[in-house]
């Protein structure tokens, strides 16, 4: 599969679809890899006329991983949780910058952007910062960065304090037992992540990436103001029974946004599943449609 110099650095990406129609960059959640947007739902954008983009974040997968020799995480993570600044290697801004960096690479000027959890972080912040690379935003399971919203709950937060697995037994037991957590009780299915566990320990598991994003998201502070300024079509997408990222954190960042749609899906946790791709594809087509036909 192919890499892109982007910002600086190197990241894998795959496209699928026909490259002359409308671009829709898929941007990636905490620690998540690409491939983790299932063929199956890219598929179904592709045929709605869609070029679908994903990719790797920087530290995870098969993209560059970022040298830290002197970072104290413990101390930084501390720093985050308790609202002191964080010295983090990079923060979502850089992020941001890697994935109009692709879309630089692929002569693609603007892009339909959607992220998931950080990844809807980083469309948020494209939307703020890079306004003339995007034709629509998604954020889906998101928030704002402020303190006050999309808490977690204490077993969903816990998850990302889990120390590193030394084994791949130990990595898929744990990964299991996580989006079990996570998914929420109507759409966890045992074998759907047991079988993607291996797929991304196989492929590349790096869990010192994982926490440097999480650093990311800690140093990068809240949005709230910036997004009041948002002038991309903006549709919010979120779980009731997030466990992860309170529903809170999606309703504000729809309240910040002007003129943003919400949509709320109630047996939804922190995870895009198979029972929803169909009305989640048809939410984002829908709300495309607002800045005109796919193939434009």
């Amino acid at each position: 599969m192919p890499t892109a110099p982007a910002n600086g650095i190197e990241l894998w990406y795959e496209t699928i679809g026909d490259p002359n129609d409308a671009p829709l960059l898929l941007v990636s959640g905490l620690g998540s890899q690409g491939i983790t947007w299932a063929d199956e739902f890219c598929e179904r954008f592709v045929r709605e006329g869609f070029f679908v983009i994903r990719f790797d974040n920087r530290d995870v997968g098969l993209s560059t991983k970022i040298d830290s020799p002197h970072l104290n995480f413990g101390a930084e993570l501390a720093n985050g949780f308790s609202g002191e600044p964080v010295a983090a290697p990079y923060n979502l801004s850089d992020m941001a910058a890697d994935a109009v960096g692709l879309l630089d690479h692929l002569g693609i000027e603007s892009a339909h952007i959607v992220g998931a959890s950080m990844g809807g972080m980083i469309v948020q912040t494209m939307a703020i910062e890079h306004p003339e690379r995007v034709r629509s935003m998604t954020s889906i399971m998101s928030t704002t960065g402020e303190r006050d919203v999309g808490h977690p709950t204490p077993e969903a937060g816990a998850t990302l304090l889990k120390p590193p697995a030394s084994s791949r037994d130990e990595y898929i037991g744990n990964y299991v037992d996580t989006w079990r957590i996570l998914s929420g009780p109507v759409h966890f299915s045992d074998e759907r992540f047991r079988t993607r566990a291996g797929i991304v320990y196989d492929r590349c598991y790096f869990p010192v990436g994982t926490g440097r994003q999480l650093l990311a998201v800690l140093a990068s502070g809240p949005r709230a103001e910036q997004l009041r300024e948002v002038q991309a079509p903006t549709l919010v997408i979120h779980g009731v029974i997030d466990p992860l990222v309170g529903v809170s954190g999606g309703r504000r960042t729809a309240e910040l946004v002007p003129g943003a749609e919400l949509v709320e899906f109630d047996d939804m946790g922190h995870d895009v599943p198979p029972g929803l791709f169909q009305p989640i594809v048809t939410a984002i087509v829908r709300h495309t449609t607002k800045v005109g036909s796919p193939s434009s």
